[in-house]
């Protein structure tokens, strides 16, 4: 079994008072959320059930299988569609995972309609088929009308349909829901199609088809993923705010929040967590940051920033601001036990000159020292934080970490007084881009 990732307290300036009393305010949401436990797709919580539904593990590792002798995978979606994706794909295997030798598929990620990236995206599939290699176009949307997404397929498609022809159709995989515009244009083409849940938000999706296929065909063991996520999901339906992770870490977020730490700042101690990051950041960004209230009756202009640091890369660019600036920031400090591969500094005396006292450690107890040195600042500059410890970055650990941020959201939410389940304001940009590319001004 996963052994799951632990939540220290100290320095969140949360009092056991003060977390009882979080606790008490969430009853009526724990109830919510354990009904829905009971059920699948039929709620609002719908994505609390994903690590139980073993016809999506089964349906993505099928389509793998179809696909397994790809040598290259482009995911071509946006937000929800692939953060979570690159999230799992770089704590597992690294983010120099495709430029070791051997390694395949490789795998790139079509997210951005910036002209110069798609192109160099578009220039490595030309090049990747005309040696004879397979590439899988992977279009993942819930409706299929994100401007981004079908604009970059279509340039892809296009080489993809130079080189295979009328057999492109067959290397073409569209994840999407069930009855979407998307959906029956690529049952109407020919394309593959995995679904996803209606009542699935993007930003919750990771454990559905939308990241278990591409994870599968890369050589994520996406059983243990979700066997890890669906150990955390247990602990976060227990009563009892001592025993469900999912609460304490609601509690101290808004506890920070009511006592004006507006943006909160994720630390990741190890570089190759920085994705996980990026996808809490839209976690946070779309669940939280709210104009109007849960019942649609108040404005109320609610949110909280999320910011992601790497440690120790940023100690030398934002520890000023962060130890000696204003004091409106709560921090979460991420750091991992078990190692795969740990170099120990050569035992090179004359350099002791430069820096003492690091010859013969393993760069672990270095980087265990430096995380430790940050909370001891903050501890004594009186700036508030919380440390989740991971025992290692392997698949178990990091589903259990993605499912007890999504959860933790569910219920920050309800303190909060807002939806987590919607992103009304996303619409206003895409609204104005449709109606300038149609020439309208």
């Amino acid at each position: 079994m996963t052994t799951l990732p632990t939540i220290d307290t100290d320095g969140s300036n949360l009092t056991p008072h003060t977390l009882a009393q979080y606790e008490y305010e969430l009853l009526a949401e724990l109830t919510r959320i354990q009904e829905a436990a009971k059920g699948m797709y039929e709620s609002e919580y719908a994505s609390i059930n994903l690590p139980l539904d073993n016809a999506h593990l089964r349906a993505s590792k099928r389509m793998a299988e179809k696909y397994k002798s790809a040598t290259l995978i482009i995911v071509v979606g946006i937000g929800g569609s692939n953060l979570g994706t690159i999230a799992v794909q770089e704590a597992v295997l690294g983010k120099l995972h495709d430029v070791n030798p051997g390694k395949r598929p490789r795998i790139l990620y079509a997210d951005t309609v910036d002209p110069e990236s798609l192109a160099r995206i578009n220039a490595i599939l030309d090049a990747e088929l005309k040696k004879g290699g397979k590439a899988v176009l992977n279009i993942i949307s819930k409706s299929g009308g994100t401007t981004e997404i079908v604009a970059n397929f279509e340039v892809l498609l296009a080489t993809l349909q130079k080189h295979k022809g009328k057999k492109a159709k067959e290397w073409i995989v569209a994840t999407t829901e069930e009855g979407s515009h998307l959906f029956t244009f690529a049952r109407d083409h020919g394309w593959q199609t995995l679904t996803m849940p209606k009542r699935v938000g993007g930003r919750y999706s990771v454990l559905s088809n939308v990241g278990l296929f591409p994870l599968a065909l890369i050589g994520i063991d996406i059983k243990k993923l979700m066997d890890g996520a669906a150990h955390m999901r247990a602990e976060c339906l227990k009563n009892g705010h001592a025993k469900n992770p999912a609460i304490i870490r609601a509690a101290i977020l808004a506890n920070a929040y009511r006592n004006n730490k507006r943006i909160a700042d994720n630390f990741y101690f190890k570089s190759d967590l920085e994705s996980i990051g990026k996808w809490y950041r839209q976690l946070m960004g779309e669940s939280i940051g709210k104009e109007w209230n849960r019942d649609h009756n108040k404005q109320v202009h609610q949110g909280i920033t999320p910011t992601v640091s790497i440690g120790s890369t940023d100690l030398h660019s934002m520890a000023q601001l962060y130890f000696g600036g204003p004091n409106d920031k709560f921090f979460t400090l991420v750091t991992v036990g078990a190692w795969r591969d740990d170099p120990i500094v050569p035992a090179m005396h004359e350099y002791d000159a430069l820096v003492p006292n690091i010859q013969k450690k393993r760069l672990s107890t270095i980087m265990a020292a430096i995380a430790d040195s940050v909370a001891i600042t903050l501890y004594k500059k009186q700036r508030p934080f919380c440390r989740i410890k991971l025992h290692d970055a392997r698949e178990g650990s990091i589903g259990a970490l993605l499912q007890l941020h999504m959860m933790e959201m569910m219920y920050l939410a309800a303190i909060l007084d807002v939806t987590f389940w919607d992103q009304p304001n996303v619409e206003d940009y895409k609204i104005e881009t449709k109606r300038l590319l149609a020439g309208k001004r």
